[in-house]
């Protein structure tokens, strides 16, 4: 018998309990609980539709400790500052349950990538567009002090996942001295990259994954997935958005994104103003050269999550889009001289991406 059998079964019944007391006060058609959705944690979510009445979303978070005091805490945040986040009916924080509202079945990554099969390029432009101004809107309006610092040892620790997973898991790679000093220039590199940036609220996993096409077509997205949110460099979010796990776009895309992503935040004077105002907000390369770099960082750290998810954790299906960040990394890491030894270290690992390269579509 699987070890974990026993464990599941008991939190089922613990969840089941938990649901009971709230079923008359909210609905609940407790014999449709179903699993809507997995995450790469031991996060789960289930849907349960209501008596006449919309469906409610169930968040399970068994993890110890679990993630649920920020995710409320976090989205009392955001929806303070007019983002679409669920609106919670319950929690139990110490149980790592919550009901909440159900923000439906359309994710941005299924709708753009419908869009990418029939090749329109309306429906991107406009979702992306729609995203950006929620992003601006976070950014603008939300208290980044409240937020843990993405500060440097944060980031060494994110980058070091790639070391152990990616370069000596996956790969079975030891370093000798010349690739240990190539790799930590490159750690120092992108540790100042993060730090130099003005300093915003940063969800950290802004990807169309976690945002939903809304139907009552406010403009809003509906965003999820935010209880990791932190005090970081500006360009992270947005290089989240444009350069996704599973999804990819033509670099004339992602330019023009970037490009009216960047007006917003010098007309919202995020970059600062006048004397006070950061280099970026009057050089759109400048702010591209920080964007490319800091989501360079957060590739390499997924590379290193996807690798764990395979070796440790039996989820072999995120390893597949590892070619896709080879192609993304080698590409930023071919652009800038600077980076030079980092693309040394990813030749190493994969030859045949650096020699001939790689299409991202």
């Amino acid at each position: 018998m699987n070890s974990a059998a026993p464990a599941a079964l008991a939190r089922e019944h613990q969840l089941h309990a938990w649901l009971q007391p709230l079923a008359a006060t909210h609905g609940l058609r407790l014999s449709t609980l179903g699993l809507a959705s997995g995450d790469a944690s031991v996060r789960r979510y289930f849907r349960v539709q209501t008596e006449g009445g919309p469906s409610l979303i169930v968040m399970d978070d068994p993890a110890s400790p679990n993630q649920m005091a920020p995710f409320v805490t976090v989205g009392a945040q955001m929806a303070r500052c007019g983002l679409h986040v669920p609106v919670l009916h319950a929690v139990d924080a110490e149980a790592g349950f919550a009901l909440m509202e159900d923000l439906g079945e359309q994710s941005y990554l299924r709708a753009l990538l419908d869009a990418q099969r029939r090749e329109d390029r309306a429906l991107p432009a406009r979702l992306m567009r729609e995203a950006s101004v929620a992003l601006l809107q976070w950014q603008l309006l939300g208290d980044a002090s409240q937020l843990p610092a993405y500060d440097e040892a944060f980031v060494r620790r994110e980058l070091q996942i790639f070391v152990d997973w990616c370069v000596q898991g996956l790969f079975g790679r030891q370093w000798n001295a010349q690739q240990q000093a190539w790799w930590e220039h490159t750690v120092a590199l992108l540790v100042r990259n993060a730090l130099e940036q003005p300093q915003v609220p940063m969800h950290r996993d802004f990807m169309v994954r976690n945002l939903m096409v809304m139907a009552d077509a406010d403009g809003r997205p509906g965003v999820l997935d935010f209880q990791d949110a932190v005090r970081g460099p500006v360009s992270y979010d947005m290089g989240s958005l444009l350069r996704d796990a599973f999804i990819s776009w033509d670099e004339e895309e992602e330019l023009d994104w970037a490009v009216r992503y960047w007006e917003g935040l010098r007309m919202s004077r995020l970059l600062g103003d006048g004397d006070a105002a950061h280099p970026m907000a009057q050089d759109f390369g400048l702010f591209w050269r920080a964007l490319e770099w800091t989501v360079l960082q957060r590739q390499l750290k997924i590379m290193g999550i996807f690798s764990r998810l395979k070796l440790r954790d039996g989820k072999p299906a995120y390893a597949e889009d590892l070619p896709r960040f080879f192609a993304y990394t080698i590409k930023t890491a071919s652009r800038y001289v600077e980076l030079a030894p980092l693309l040394r270290l990813l030749e190493d690992l994969q030859p045949q991406f650096v020699q001939t390269g790689f299409s991202l579509r």
